[in-house]
């Protein structure tokens, strides 16, 4: 590049763009790829990162400089072309991924010298909605930055520092963000039995060879997998580098990260959606500087600005929670392997169940395959046993078995504990008037309304809207004539509570209690501070509650028939998963399962304990239909204000598809859930043979096409929601 020519930068911003912008670099100042900088774009200006440096006058035009760069650590060669896999692998825009790596817009602020604003001694002379707001957050307590507090509260940042110079807000100043503290490899290091040796040394050397690879952890629950990978993230540790620890739920897991924090003496960093900004702000910098060596995230750590990356553990890597379901719709399990990739370094798979698609990459020798068969120390497997509903059908407006009750009471009387699992939330599913038939469906939603007695309210579970339980039927007028149909985890607990007066009774359930509630709920559950806990799908996410000797599970037909091609395999990892739970302790433990279908596939291999017989019948059946991970699917929804605006659009797009050998296009047909949050919502199902590019054909086909209006076209590669 000559002294004379001008310098250009080809800068990406966190839009939804498909490529860059140029910008002419100013003299005097220095950019390379991967530097963070502001650039204007119309009116306003943005944070986006140096893709490429270039040389030229822009073609012609004259190019808008580059305003300043910010002094961070540059985005790596590695992330950057992680973001363009991603966004290829998903037809995504590419600055809408570069979004996911920029989620602390505080952390490009000056490090040192911030102020912050908390709830001053005046109110204001005008109080607006949009002050109100700002007043309402800051009477929290905790003092925040101005932009945070304007984020919080939805305005713009002039609304707080109006706010602080009519002395409503005042002001103070901000320390320094806190070092992490250094994790010590072999601080808490617990004696690992035979089998646990055996893997450990199988993970370290992964580690060690610092190579690219994947090695699935599949012990069975309560075979100690945890103690086995913090070996391996030890010599990751121990080597220099930084390590990931992905979970599925990490607003539930305070209990595990106290256990990171013995293991390794110092506390992780975390990363979740619940984070204040002050703090994602000091772990996102802590993460890109290398000063955070440690970190448990959820799904979208893995866009962190990583360092020295030398080590992802997925946790739980079978739940479907890893896989994001609005915006960039990507899986984060899968991600992270292709960032192993990208970044030669290793990553580890842990599960009790784990999913198909990673058993047949072990099978096919892609992935390392590493068994736990036994728990560990002196707890053993618990059985489970079927109880036949037919046989057995509790009486009318009852929802527990004789055998169950039974098996509940022994265990009370034992003084030990027992966990009822039903995974429904609220009192009913459903709402019908008796007089005239009328059921309470969603306005905005193809769903019914869930009822919540103790809210006292009818809520949608799609769109979140919610209305008063009425004393009558809207319809017809008729009071006293309407019924709750079904049982939720409300309306099990008062049946528990009249069968069991002398239970210590609560239940797990996220429309029941949030962040510090929930936390605080399990660990009484696990301190035995209650006996009799009912609980949805979040007691299956790997919690350790000692006491519990018997698990029922009320209703395990629930997802038996969907069109979920995962339903089976979902199904299993649930039932045994939930199952797991009992016999942690001393103690042994036992699970019923109360079914109508005891001759299901799935009921038979729970009783015999037959995962693998359960699993090559599912394996069987997916690959005569080409379907994951024998194949490729993908799903196309169109949605729109106008209904048949929206079947007009989809059916115009069935002919345009073009043929493709091994490619079947399925639809349009109305998606099972047609109507969510006011939009009509058509769907087309693309199944291709295994290595067919399905993401040429669906370039192919909808690359050139620009939905106009309300109408939106969405298109989710490996799709994991079939609603």
């Amino acid at each position: 590049m000559s002294a004379d020519s001008p310098v250009t930068a080809d800068v990406l911003l966190p839009l939804a763009l498909e490529g860059p912008y140029t910008y002419a670099v100013p003299p005097g100042l220095s950019v390379a790829p991967g530097d963070y900088v502001e650039v204007p774009l119309g009116p306003r200006s943005f944070i986006g990162c140096v893709w490429k440096i270039g040389e030229g006058d822009g073609g012609g035009k004259t190019l808008r400089p580059i305003v300043q760069k910010f002094d961070l650590p540059p985005l790596s060669d590695t992330h950057r072309a992680f973001i363009d896999w991603v966004a290829q692998y998903y037809l995504e825009p590419l600055g809408n991924v570069l979004r996911l790596c920029l989620r602390a817009p505080g952390a490009f602020g000056e490090a040192k010298g911030d102020v912050a604003y908390r709830i001053g001694p005046n109110q204001p002379a005008k109080l607006t909605a949009q002050r109100a707001r700002v007043l309402d957050i800051a009477r929290e307590g905790l003092a925040m930055k101005a932009s945070e507090l304007a984020e919080l509260a939805g305005v713009g940042t002039s609304v707080v520092k109006m706010l602080a110079k009519a002395g409503a807000l005042e002001v103070v100043a901000l320390p320094p963000h806190r070092a992490f503290p250094a994790p010590d490899p072999s601080a808490g290091k617990l004696a690992l039995s035979e089998a646990q040796e055996e893997a450990a040394r199988e993970l370290r050397a992964l580690v060690t060879r610092r190579a690219q690879g994947t090695l699935l952890l599949d012990g069975v629950t309560g075979s100690g997998k945890t103690e086995v990978y913090f070996e391996a993230m030890a010599s990751a540790l121990a080597s220099g580098r930084q390590v990931l620890l992905l979970l599925p739920e990490i607003a539930l897991t305070q209990q595990f990260i106290e256990r990171v924090e013995r293991r390794f003496g110092a506390a992780p960093a975390t990363w979740h959606s619940g984070m204040r900004p002050r703090e994602r702000e000091r772990v996102w910098r802590g993460v890109a500087d290398g000063g955070a060596r440690i970190v448990v995230g959820a799904r979208s750590a893995l866009f962190l600005p990583w360092a020295r990356l030398g080590l992802v553990v997925v946790d739980e890597e079978h739940e479907s929670a890893y896989k994001q379901e609005d915006g960039v719709p990507y899986h984060a399990r899968d991600m992270a392997i292709v960032y192993g990739a990208l970044g030669k370094f290793p990553i580890v798979l842990a599960s009790a169940t784990p999913s198909l698609e990673s058993l047949v990459n072990a099978e096919r020798g892609r992935y390392t395959h590493v068994q736990l068969a036994v728990r560990h120390g002196a707890a053993e497997l618990p059985p489970s046993h079927i109880i036949d509903m037919r046989q057995a059908a509790p009486q009318s407006g009852s929802w527990l078995s004789d055998p169950l009750a039974n098996a509940v009471s022994e265990t009370l009387a034992k003084g030990d504990q027992a966990l009822l699992f039903l995974n429904r939330r609220g009192y009913a599913p459903l709402t019908l008037c008796r007089a005239c038939g009328h059921r309470f469906d969603c306005p905005n939603c193809a769903a019914s309304l869930v009822e919540h007695r103790f809210r006292k309210q009818l809520m949608c579970h799609h769109c979140g809207h919610t209305e008063a339980i009425p004393g009558q039927c809207p319809k017809c007028e008729t009071p006293g004539k309407l019924v709750p149909c079904g049982p939720g985890v409300e309306r099990l607990a008062e049946e528990v509570a009249q069968r069991f007066p002398e239970a210590r009774l609560t239940i797990l359930s996220s429309d029941l209690a949030r962040g510090t509630l929930l936390k605080d709920a399990i660990r009484e559950v696990t301190d035995g501070v209650h006996n009799l806990v009912i609980g949805t799908q979040l007691v299956a996410k790997g919690h350790h509650f000692p006491h519990l000797t018997l698990v029922g599970v009320v209703d395990a037909d629930f997802a038996l028939d969907s069109s979920d091609p995962r339903a089976g395999e979902r199904s299993w990892a649930q039932m045994a998963q939930v199952a797991g739970r009992a016999g942690r302790g001393e103690k042994p433990g036992r699970a019923l399962i109360q079914t109508y279908r005891p001759d299901h596939p799935l009921m038979r291999a729970l009783a015999e304990g037959d995962r693998d017989g359960f699993l090559t019948e599912e394996k069987r059946l997916r690959e005569g239909a080409d379907l994951p991970p024998y194949g490729h699917l993908a799903a196309i929804v169109i949605s729109g204000r106008d209904g048949h605006e929206t079947e007009r659009f989809a059916r115009s797009l069935q002919p345009l598809a073009p043929y493709g050998e091994g490619v079947h296009v399925l639809g349009p047909a109305p998606a099972p859930l047609h109507l969510v949050r006011g939009l009509h919502r058509w769907r087309f199902l693309v199944r291709a043979r295994r290595g067919i590019n399905v993401q040429a054909y669906l370039k192919a086909w909808l690359g050139d096409i620009k939905p106009k209006g309300s109408l939106r076209l969405a298109i989710d590669v490996d799709p994991y929601n079939f609603l």
